[in-house]
């Protein structure tokens, strides 16, 4: 289990259920098992500071390398 933050003031946005190895590219809308604070502005998911984490895609969200952080285990 991933918790996400923003990369910018490091809110906690999500707590993310991560399959495999490698980096977060795309968080699968079913796998996130509690959000905390993530905000949805037309295709982007940000924090309330105003940082984009990623956008929009169908069934997951594409992530923005540079706009979030992670901390936990992946499986």
């Amino acid at each position: 289990m991933l918790t996400i933050k923003c990369g910018k003031c490091k809110t906690k946005l999500f707590k993310y259920r991560k399959i495999g190895k490698g980096k977060v590219l795309k968080c699968h809308k079913n796998r996130i098992k509690k959000s905390y604070k993530i905000e949805k502005v037309g295709e982007e998911y940000g924090c309330p500071c105003g940082n984009v984490i990623g956008v929009d895609e169908d069934g997951a969200i594409k992530m923005n390398d540079q706009g979030f952080i992670y901390t936990g285990t992946k499986e």
